[in-house]
């Protein structure tokens, strides 16, 4: 084999196990079947999402897996599979389930998450979550619901406390009154 050729295998293979290691979550997908307009969409989709889906030889990405330490991964690499690798953990396996959704005939066959190997299920489970910035809203939101219910509990205090605050104010205003009346 030429040695130019072999050391763009390395290059490669050293490219596949540096984004394994290095991306959020990898998810791997049979793409067979989909027409290329139905591909181009797909990679439309990822990539409004910052996602990267990429077609290597399985060889070299099963290559890549024992060298990243993963080679549990080398079980779904048959066929004509895409590495699509996502900077979280949610982002490539919600695009790729809900694309799934409308072409039967993408499928997902598993990936990596946290630099462990999980199956379909996992991956099934993940894509129903929201991104990041939708988790990070709904954490908010529940950290902020008790201050807003202690906000509004002081508030209706305030505002029965301020409806009897005349009342009471206007009681010692008179008893002083008489008070200064008799001094006089």
């Amino acid at each position: 084999m030429n040695q130019a050729v072999l050391e763009n295998k390395k290059n490669v293979v050293t490219e596949i196990s540096d984004k394994f290691k290095n991306s959020g979550s990898t998810v791997i997908a049979e793409y067979r079947g989909l027409s290329v307009a139905e591909v181009t969409e797909l990679r439309r989709k990822l990539r409004e999402e910052n996602v990267e889906m990429k077609v290597y030889k399985n060889t070299l990405a099963s290559l890549a897996a024992d060298a990243a330490g993963l080679s549990d991964l080398k079980d779904v690499l048959t066929g004509p599979n895409a590495l699509v690798f996502g900077p979280d953990e949610t982002a490539a396996s919600r695009v790729l389930a809900q694309f799934a959704k409308k072409h039967k005939a993408l499928v997902l066959k598993g990936g990596i998450v946290e630099g462990k190997v999980v199956d379909l299920d996992i991956i099934k489970e993940l894509s129903a979550l929201p991104n990041r910035e939708g988790m990070l809203s709904m954490l908010l939101s529940v950290l902020q619901a008790p201050v807003s219910q202690f906000a509004r509990a002081v508030n209706a205090v305030a505002e029965q406390k301020g409806e009897g605050a005349p009342a009471e104010a206007a009681a010692p205003a008179e008893e002083t009154k008489p008070a200064e009346e008799a001094a006089a």
